[in-house]
């Protein structure tokens, strides 16, 4: 048995803990120990069904009271779990079954199993000659033990979040878990006697799958977990459960705070809820912005909220889940640095004077990690040089499964890179400024997306989180940058040119540059990821 299997089934017959569900109509609580027993009969199931140690299995389900133990029955079989991407109310259906089919067909997947509310998918699957399960028929099946799984075994095929066309899934080990795992727990000074987490999280995405529902099992913690379209029909359900379930713990990408942000200001009223329980906000899974931060901050003070909370944090699928995040109680540390020395001599030089920037410090590496910054020939930079962000230890994936095969992620010396660009302060806190990808080369000056879409998301009309900057010509001398904005008023010629005029003159006095184009688009248009992340080269079809 590894590491990880045999500390999650002895938690689950130690713990008094376990995970509630059905919020905000149907609440049920199952403790761990309950979990696990309805997790020996799937198992049965699956191994009925002919699956076998090494084997691939796919899910596709909406209720985290069914997953739970579908994820443990597969692990007790000896085979790997792969959580497929959930369509939504504005996922291309059409499109959504073409990638998902392709991931299926890539992990080589013994079976998918299939539950509510996706059952109108199964005769698809079946007719494309996949064996298809259901979790009531997993069920009706006698308890059996569980199968022996080495540390080297992959546990999960998570996803990424750019899963499309061509996907790839990254490898995580059962030694993966376990090493981040520990570190986190350790990290964020959990107790499980007393911590409970609440998390809405999408289990197809690493935070919510591993850091929100694998981690939490492993350790038997009492979890209160919603689904992303509980949150999104209702963003105050959030701190409804913090308060009914005095949540110690929760995270969230930066987007869904700022959100949470401005219900509470514009919907409740002071003394409504109490978020005073709540000791740790985990911020991550896209960039943190310190103005949504102290706004949320700001907007949760009437209702108990404790600034030192919020804990910015830098992970991601490669690592397992996380790479670094604040010290517990520390808060947001904002690193305000010289804007143009860091646009032009990649420096991070910190001043409060002139045009600056403000970047949130997202902690030191967790214990089995290590980070170095390293220039465009791999040469090792000093301590405040803005250049790639490479990781390496226990927690990172050995590669990707693909269309074409493994790929390994790590080079000859273990480093993985991952593809951020950042730098480290003299503490060694993590600092990062955007994706290699998506930075705008304009005169020699780095620009940063998120930025230009922080100037254009200060425009009346605009929707929050709803603009994109995407790079036009890249890598060529002409190289420019083009705005996409999501607004109620798309069709109203007066006000989305008002818009346009606005979005360009916030982004000409945030970065120093012109847009080429401003594009105002009806709700929904701006592509993203499943998780909510914005997918810019995508969007480039939208501003050309």
């Amino acid at each position: 048995m590894s590491r990880f299997t045999d500390t999650m089934y002895a938690s689950a017959m130690t713990s008094r803990k376990g995970m509630v569900t059905g919020e905000p109509t149907a609440p049920i609580r199952h403790t761990w120990r309950e979990v696990h027993q309805r997790a020996r009969r799937l198992s049965g199931g699956l191994a009925s069904s002919g699956v076998r140690p090494g084997d691939a299995v796919a899910v596709l389900a909406g209720a985290p009271v069914e997953i739970a133990p579908v994820a443990q029955a597969i692990w007790m079989r000896g085979a790997s779990l792969t959580m497929l991407h959930q369509p939504t109310p504005r996922t291309d259906l059409q499109r959504w079954a073409a990638e998902t089919t392709a991931v299926i067909s890539m992990i080589g997947a013994k079976a998918v199993v299939v539950s509510d509310p996706f059952m109108p998918i199964a005769p698809v699957l079946t007719e494309l000659g996949m064996q298809v399960l259901t979790v009531e028929q997993l069920f009706d099946n006698e308890p059996i033990e569980p199968a022996c799984a080495a540390e080297d075994d992959i546990a999960l095929l998570q996803l990424t979040s750019g899963s499309t066309g061509s996907p790839k899934a990254v490898q995580i080990t059962h030694r993966n878990i376990v090493s981040n795992a520990e570190a986190m727990f350790a990290g964020a000074e959990v107790d499980p006697d007393r911590d409970v987490i609440v998390c809405w999280l999408p289990l197809f995405h690493d935070m919510g799958m591993t850091g929100f529902l694998t981690v939490p099992m492993y350790f038997g913690v009492e979890l209160v977990k919603a689904t992303p379209m509980d949150f999104i029909r209702d963003t105050l359900l959030w701190a409804r459960l913090i308060d009914k379930y005095r949540g110690t713990m929760t995270a969230a990408p930066n987007f869904a705070y700022n959100m949470f942000a401005k219900r509470l200001r514009r919907q409740a009223t002071p003394g409504q809820f109490d978020l005073s329980s709540l000791r740790w906000a985990l911020s991550g899974a896209e960039q943190v912005e310190p103005g949504d931060v102290e706004e949320f901050i700001a907007a949760g003070k009437p209702f108990g909220l404790r600034p030192e909370a919020v804990v910015p944090a830098y992970g991601m699928a490669e690592t397992t889940v996380a790479v670094s995040f604040s010290k517990c109680g520390a808060g947001l540390s904002v690193d305000e640095v010289d804007a143009d020395l860091l646009a032009v001599l990649h420096r991070a030089v910190p001043t409060t004077k002139g045009k600056t920037r403000r970047l949130a410090t997202l902690g030191q590496v967790l214990d089995g990690l290590q980070a170095r910054i390293v220039d465009e020939d791999c040469a090792l930079l000093p301590t405040r040089g803005v250049g790639v962000i490479q990781v390496r230890g226990e927690p990172v994936t050995p590669g990707y499964t693909t269309v074409a095969g493994f790929v390994a992620a790590q080079d000859d010396q273990g480093w993985y890179d991952t593809g951020d660009l950042g730098y480290l302060t003299e503490t060694g806190d993590v600092v990062v400024c955007g994706r290699v990808k998506d930075v705008i080369i304009m005169a020699g000056r780095n620009i940063y997306p998120t930025d230009i879409e922080r100037a254009a998301a200060r425009v009346v009309g605009v929707r929050p989180g709803c603009a994109v900057a995407v790079r036009i010509d890249a890598g060529h001398s002409r190289e420019s940058f083009a705005i996409a904005v999501e607004s109620s008023s798309w069709q109203d010629r007066t006000d989305a040119r008002r818009i346009e005029r606005e979005v360009i003159h916030e982004v000409f006095a945030e970065v120093d540059a012109r847009p080429r184009n401003v594009v105002v688009l009806e709700p929904g248009m701006i592509p993203k990821t499943p998780s909510g992340k914005l997918r810019r080269t995508h969007a480039l079809a939208l501003v050309t």
